[in-house]
């Protein structure tokens, strides 16, 4: 039921029998909901802030926290009233790219092409890490950049321009594409990568002329590991693309893997 004295603000029953109030308002032709609240005051506190923001000039950096909408709705206005585009995650649109606001100091730039799959996926923060939800399960937000799990930032990609909030492909460049993989660069600026396993400590597997002799080491350190007592790193083995079955297979039959990584395997092999 629309309350007479609070435009904008509606009343409304939980299962339970309690009353609560919703706000609203319509925008260019959108109804949009701007929350609930326990009192019509603050309700209606709501819509007015929301009427005030969609005729102002205030933009993201002016939310603080006396603010009576939601952050995310503040965005959303924002973006609505500037762009004429209504999103239901906190995006803002720029010409060349769009920002994603986790907070009023935290702004995640994407190159366009990845708008539609951020205005579905909401972005969440956890343990320092970010994560989209998609279809149940968490994907790690640098896994859609080509960033593998467990990668160090300086050594295995880096963000071109400096900035870490930076998500726009041009500024990913990804060194290290494979677990266990290191590339190196000597004084003639040749390179050469390094197989490393880390089994409560790190081993050396050996120095190769490609990443992809070197991925396929490590998977074939990981293998070994099979036959022992040792338990397996949590890193899974690598996944070469675009290579033959019978390339991959005549590069794992021929590599030689260290002496020292060889001998801790026969040391714990099972009997």
């Amino acid at each position: 039921m629309k309350t007479s004295a609070n435009a904008g603000v509606y009343e409304a029953k939980k299962k339970d029998g309690t009353v609560y109030y919703r706000a609203s308002m319509t925008y260019k032709g959108k109804h949009i909901s701007l929350g609930s609240r326990a009192t019509m005051e603050e309700a209606n506190a709501l819509y007015k802030e929301a009427h005030a923001l969609l005729n102002s000039e205030l933009f993201i950096t002016d939310y603080t926290d006396e603010c009576a909408l939601s952050f995310d709705k503040w965005v959303i206005l924002i973006n609505f009233r500037d762009n004429g585009v209504y999103i239901k995650n906190p995006i803002y649109l720029s010409k060349r790219f769009f920002s994603y606001f986790l907070d009023v100091n935290t702004e995640l730039k994407f190159d366009n092409e990845d708008l539609f799959f951020y205005s579905i996926h909401k972005i969440q923060v956890r343990g320092g890490h970010l994560f989209c939800e998609n279809f149940g399960a968490q994907i790690n937000l640098k896994s859609r950049y080509g960033i593998r799990p467990y990668a160090v930032v300086g050594r295995d990609y880096n963000f071109v321009n400096g900035d870490d909030t930076d998500y726009r492909y041009a500024n990913i460049e990804v060194v290290n594409a494979y677990h266990g993989v290191t590339e190196q660069i000597n004084a003639r600026l040749k390179k050469s990568y390094i197989a490393r396993m880390h089994i409560k400590g790190v081993y050396y597997l050996g120095t190769f002329t490609s990443a992809e002799e070197a991925a396929i080491a490590y998977n074939k350190a990981h293998d070994l590991l099979n036959d022992t007592d040792i338990a397996k790193p949590k890193t899974p083995i690598n996944y070469i693309e675009n290579m033959p079955a019978s390339t991959y297979a005549q590069l794992y039959s021929s590599i030689r893997l260290s002496e020292n990584y060889l001998k801790l395997i026969e040391d714990h092999r099972l009997k």
